[in-house]
């Protein structure tokens, strides 16, 4: 059973992580790196939504639902989106008007986070991703550390 002391760490652990992401803002005066706190904000919505959409006369979930499925889904989905996005290589073809096109090469692909994402098109500093993707691993930490120690157990 967690107790008090557990409740004070993770709550100083969030403090720090929304101070890193909003210092990273507001110090180079440039709010990009707010995105990252605005993906964790979004990211139970759906997990949540579908949980409360399946079926609640089910026993033992042994074949799972397909909602809470698809609802753990959209959550991945938008908190890889915030941690990291792939940055796909693309090269322009030679040509002009419809001639013209794009190759993608997968071998060059790689996951990178979304701020360090905005520092590579020179959108946000480097200090300021360094200190975005620290506060977003620290607020993430945190939302599923407290998850983990809060856990109901089930009584039969």
């Amino acid at each position: 059973m967690a107790g008090l002391k557990t409740i004070i760490a993770l709550s100083f652990v969030l403090a720090i992580g929304f101070l890193l992401v909003i210092l990273s803002s507001a110090l180079w005066h440039n709010y990009f790196p707010l995105l990252v706190v605005a993906t964790y904000v979004v990211a139970p919505l759906p997990n949540w939504l579908c949980g409360h959409a399946a079926n609640p006369d089910d026993f033992m979930e042994s074949n799972g639902s397909g909602i809470v499925d698809f609802g753990r889904f959209l959550t991945g989905f938008l908190v890889v989106m915030g941690i990291g996005t792939w940055n796909l290589f693309y090269k322009q073809e030679e040509g002009v008007g419809r001639e013209a096109g794009c190759l993608w090469y997968p071998e060059r692909s790689f996951l990178t986070t979304l701020p360090a994402l905005l520092a590579h098109c020179a959108i946000i500093q480097i200090p300021a991703m360094v200190m975005s993707i620290i506060g977003g691993l620290l607020i993430y930490g945190t939302i599923i550390s407290f998850g983990l120690f809060f856990q109901e157990e089930a009584e039969f």
